[in-house]
């Protein structure tokens, strides 16, 4: 029995980047020796187990048979008599091939070591096609590993392979929760929109979600730097909202905040007429889709919705400003309000030759807001006991007014 650390310990600490989390495989052992050795069973498709002490992960080696389309057809074997060679075989990619063992010596039968050192995503073997989560998994990568000296790209038989699965299905195989598992977690490493770039060269992202895709070669309009297209607007959107280390739901609101701009006729361009309503309707439906838990959706939703409305905000009225609010729930949810305030302040910075831009939109609205939570609904209710059919328009009205209080004493 020999154990061996494997996968992405061994990678990072290659590449000089704290480890996280230990993987092992262990080679010639059965079930039963892990079992009375102490360890404790927790895997359900193969035999994993837990350390006693350490509680990290022991998989027993395997190997694997395609069974079925998806990334779930698949049978498992292990065995003692499995190799060390045949369990690294079947992993995706040859950075993610190597294992350390006991003494520290690095097994390397798919030379790892020389795709770390030249940068490179590179798969380990043809069963890389038999799983199409491995593009996800590649793509979410180029994510993570996009800044010098970490920036790797993709091997052209790799991406020629993934574009030979999306043609075959493999990709439309996928379930809505694996997808948006996995780019969930692209979307908050360093640099998301290396993550959609890789899906775009291999095809994978018109299958996945076709809505954003068609967002390259879509004009900017004029007083936006229309020398860049909108699905290049997108990504720098997206990668100043990671730059900024915004949470989760402010970086996908960032992502889905043009959809409509992608179904709006080029003849209405550079005025857009209706492309928010679109914009709402076709991020609910991505939305559905994937199954996007709720805040994110929510504040996607918003973001489509109101970005324009928001950038204009010096130039909004009292009552606008009001009814902005209401539609945004921003009384019962403040902290979600300002997160919309934020998603619009990545598209402000998200554009090509504004490194020095100013959002003054976030401090007037969020002033605004604090104005408006002065504002005691309940002793309005109480002023209008008799007349419950008014508390609803004095309360509005309150809160008009205080907005209007709030921007004369800025103008003063």
């Amino acid at each position: 029995m020999k154990t061996y650390i494997v996968g992405g310990a061994v990678r990072d600490g290659m590449l000089g980047l704290p480890v996280q989390d230990r993987d092992h495989v262990v080679v010639g052992a059965s079930p039963e020796q892990m079992l009375a050795l102490g360890y404790t069973p927790v895997g359900k498709d193969f035999p994993v187990f837990l350390h006693p002490k350490t509680h990290e992960e022991y998989a027993l080696a395997r190997t694997e048979r395609k069974t079925a389309p998806g990334y779930k057809g698949f049978v498992f074997h292990t065995d003692p008599g499995v190799t060390l060679e045949e369990d690294l075989v079947r992993r995706d990619l040859t950075i993610n091939a190597m294992a350390q063992d006991e003494q520290g010596v690095i097994h390397d039968p798919f030379n790892g070591r020389q795709d770390i050192s030249a940068r490179i995503f590179r798969h380990v073997s043809e069963a890389f096609a038999e799983d199409p989560v491995r593009i996800l998994r590649l793509a979410r990568f180029a994510a993570r590993f996009s800044q010098a000296p970490h920036d790797f790209t993709v091997a052209a038989e790799t991406n020629a392979l993934m574009k030979q699965m999306v043609e075959a299905g493999e990709v439309d195989a996928l379930v809505p929760e694996r997808v948006w598992q996995e780019l969930s977690r692209g979307l908050m490493e360093a640099r998301p929109s290396r993550m959609f770039e890789v899906l775009r060269d291999c095809g994978a992202l018109a299958r996945i979600m076709p809505e954003l895709d068609v967002l390259w070669g879509v004009p900017q309009p004029p007083k936006h730097h229309p020398e860049i297209d909108t699905g290049v607007h997108v990504m720098l959107v997206v990668d100043y909202a990671a730059s900024r280390s915004y949470s989760l739901a402010v970086r996908f609101a960032a992502l889905m905040h043009d959809l409509g701009k992608g179904a709006t006729p080029a003849s209405e361009w550079p005025r857009h007429h209706g492309h928010e309503q679109k914009g709402v309707e076709l991020v609910e439906a991505v939305c559905q889709r994937l199954k996007v838990p709720t805040e994110c959706r929510d504040l996607a939703v918003m973001a489509a919705r109101d970005h324009g409305n928001i950038s204009r905000a010096l130039e909004l009225r009292p009552n606008t400003i009001i009814a902005l609010m209401e539609r945004s729930d921003a009384f019962r949810k403040p902290q979600r309000f300002l997160e919309l305030l934020r998603a619009s302040e990545c598209d402000c910075f998200g554009r090509s030759g504004l490194p020095d831009a100013r959002f003054p939109q976030y401090d007037y609205l969020a002033g605004a807001l604090a104005a408006v939570q002065q504002i005691r609904a309940g002793d309005i209710a109480q002023a209008y006991a008799g007349q419950p059919q008014q508390i609803a328009l004095a309360v509005r009205n309150a809160r008009i007014d205080a907005v209007r209080l709030y921007v004369e004493g800025l103008k003063s």
